[in-house]
Order: C-alpha cells, then sequence, then structure tokens
C-alpha cells in the first residue's frame, strides 16, 4: 500500500480502498456534508457509516455533491441492532437507502452480532438478516456484504446457513486490543479486517508511543495507523479537521520495525476501548 486510495481486494474480486473515513459520533447536520466532503478533497475514498450513527442523511449528500463519480467512492454503512431478521432488514436497508440517496451501497454490515434485545434468538434472527444480504448482494444493490464484531463463534453460525461467507468483518483492533484469534480466523477465509477505534479515542499518552513516534517523527495517530497497516487491517480513522484527516492519510512513508511493533505489545494489559459483542448492553 502506497496510499489512501490504494486498495485490498474482497473475495468476490471487488475492491476496498485501504483506508476509510470514520463518521460515528458525527451529527446529522450540514457540518458533517463539510466534514465528508472535506476527507473526500483531502484523498479519502472510502466513507463509513451506519443507520444508528443517524447520519446517513448527510453522509449521503456529500457523497452526492463533492463532485466525484459515485463508483471513485466506496461507501458502507450497517443495518443497526433493532433490525436483525429477514423481513427488518429489508425494510431498513430501503430506509438507508433513503437516508443515502445514491444506488446501490458497497458495503453492508451486521453492526453487532448478539444485540440486547434479540440475545435469546440472535442466531435464527442472523440467519434471515443474512439471507436478506444475499438477496440485495445477488439483486446488485449491495456489492459486498459483511459483518461487524463477530467472533470466530458467531461466525461459525452464520456460516452454517450462509450460502456467501461474509468478506469483511469490522472489529476493535489496536495495539491494546489485538484480537488474534478472531483476526486469524478471518484472515484464513479471505475476510478483509476492518479496526475501528484504531486510534485509542484519542488517548496518546502511553509512553511507549510517545517514545516511538519521536523516534519516526510522527504523530502518535500516525504509528496507530501504520500499525494497523503493517498488519493487514483496513483503519478506519475520523478526524474533523482538515491538518489531522491529512495527518492521518500520511503514513505510507515509513516502517515500523519488528522491534518497536514489539514494544508496542506493552499496551496489550490495557485491553479494549469498547464493548464485547457477546455483552455489550445494547
Amino acid at each position: 500500500m502506497n496510499n489512501i486510495q490504494d486498495s485490498y481486494i474482497l473475495s468476490n474480486g471487488n475492491k476496498i480502498p485501504c483506508v476509510a473515513f470514520g463518521t460515528w459520533k458525527l451529527p446529522e447536520a450540514d457540518t458533517t456534508v463539510d466534514t465528508v466532503k472535506t476527507a473526500i478533497d483531502c484523498g479519502y475514498r472510502h466513507i463509513d457509516t451506519a443507520f444508528s450513527y443517524y447520519n446517513e442523511v448527510s453522509v449521503g449528500k456529500a457523497v452526492r455533491t463533492c463532485g466525484l463519480k459515485r463508483n471513485e467512492l466506496f461507501v458502507t454503512t450497517k443495518l443497526s441492532n433493532d433490525s436483525h431478521g429477514y423481513e427488518n432488514t429489508l425494510k431498513e436497508f430501503e430506509m438507508s437507502m433513503d437516508n443515502l440517496g445514491i444506488d446501490y451501497v458497497d458495503l453492508y454490515l451486521i453492526h453487532w452480532p448478539r444485540p440486547l434485545s434479540i440475545r435469546d434468538r440472535w442466531k435464527e434472527l442472523n440467519e434471515g438478516t443474512w439471507k436478506a444480504f444475499e438477496e440485495l448482494y445477488n439483486a446488485g444493490k449491495i456489492k459486498a456484504i459483511g459483518v461487524s464484531n463477530f467472533l470466530d463463534t458467531h461466525l461459525e453460525v452464520l456460516l452454517d446457513t450462509a450460502t456467501i461467507a461474509p468478506m469483511v468483518n469490522q472489529l476493535e483492533l489496536h495495539p491494546q486490543y489485538v484480537q488474534s484469534d478472531v483476526v486469524e480466523y478471518c484472515k484464513n477465509r479471505r475476510m478483509i479486517v476492518e479496526a475501528w477505534s484504531p486510534l485509542l479515542k484519542g488517548d496518546f499518552s502511553h509512553p511507549v508511543l510517545i517514545e516511538i513516534s519521536k523516534k519516526y517523527n510522527k504523530s502518535v495517530a500516525q504509528i496507530l495507523l501504520r500499525w494497523s497497516i503493517q498488519h493487514g487491517f483496513l483503519p478506519l480513522p475520523k478526524a474533523s479537521k482538515k491538518e489531522r484527516m491529512l495527518e492521518n492519510a500520511d503514513i505510507f512513508n515509513f516502517d515500523l520495525s519488528e522491534a518497536d511493533i514489539e514494544a508496542m505489545k506493552a499496551l496489550e494489559v490495557l485491553g479494549r476501548t469498547g464493548a464485547h459483542p457477546d455483552t455489550a448492553e445494547f
């Protein structure tokens, strides 16, 4: 990978840009339209949103009015926790399409495998959801289908009845939380692994990270994103200011040494920053 527009190849042969611009916690507002358009101006070609982010309308407007052709951008959205099951999935997908105002979605993900409200029926409802995903994919409304926050146990259940395997799994991944088992599981099955919270939610205070950033004359954010790229992940950094967007894109002119990557393992004792998919209270 030489820049943020270089791509990984999905199992169906489609390309997916190797860095995505994340939009979690960006509001449904004109400011978000401007933020996403600024990210596109900075070179980002992969925009990640979700129904439950409540900003699909703004993201869609940015995509439609940024000046690029639709096929020059890769748009991801996700099914919310309240809409698992065949009929509910089809209904919410159409709502997402109306929100975004585009003809197709490049990637559609199940956001969480075992939402609290359906925890006792998650296997059955995910089976119905995936059936709807496959139908939408075969109809050309979605160019690729995948999951988010699925551990290998959840993937095994899904694959028992799936006719098309997930092409992507979006996970919390960073030096504090490496999830080696599920990452290996996905890579062995040709699933692209995306990394959410790659910037540790902005906590750049660990001495190891500060030391390594000084060594390379890079910001801690750049060190963390380079860590993702060197592990073969697809990170989803978010930024509100243009200078940060450009900084987060400038991660292809250096390599972390094996010794530095080893040193970063000291962060693993700190663990995850978000919810565990089996115990999330939502």
